[in-house]
């Protein structure tokens, strides 16, 4: 936030918390994509077929789909076409809406969450959560938590 006499810049230590912060957040990201690709899929590619293996029906609505991932409607569709390519998941009409579209989980893609999910989680494990203490883990959660909410709920805001 700004003040009359310009930016309020960060403190020293800020800086370090926030340049770390910066720091961990694209490594683990980059690490965590090149764990996925012996199985040809990326973080996006994992975050869809998450989504869409949670839902009771394992479809999502397009625009619901867009929305869970933080991507915009047109790359969400880009996103969709590849992984339609590769069989893991359908598009198919809503009954309801014309317009709508959903995007459906397919067999193939079902299993290949079944598959990828055990490799996923033993690398969020061995490159994140193993590297804390459980009492880091609670007071990480406590802190980041009100910045997770904070972010929800000004999502979309100009």
């Amino acid at each position: 936030m700004d003040t009359e006499d310009g930016p309020r810049w960060l403190s020293r230590d800020e800086q370090r918390v926030w340049r770390t912060h910066l720091d961990v957040s694209r490594l683990l990201m980059y690490q965590l994509e090149r764990d996925l690709q012996p199985f040809g899929l990326t973080l996006n590619d994992y975050e869809i077929l998450v989504n869409l293996s949670e839902s009771g029906d394992r479809r999502m609505r397009m625009s619901d789909l867009a929305g869970a991932t933080l991507q915009s409607k047109s790359r969400l569709s880009h996103q969709v076409t590849r992984m339609e390519n590769a069989g893991l998941v359908r598009r198919e009409h809503c009954d309801t809406d014309k317009r709508g579209l959903f995007a459906v989980l397919t067999d193939h893609g079902w299993h290949t969450m079944r598959e990828v999910a055990p490799h996923h989680v033993a690398s969020v494990r061995r490159h994140f959560i193993d590297l804390l203490k459980p009492d880091s883990l609670a007071a990480l959660r406590e802190y980041l938590e009100p910045v997770a909410d904070h972010l929800r709920e000004h999502r979309g805001r100009v």
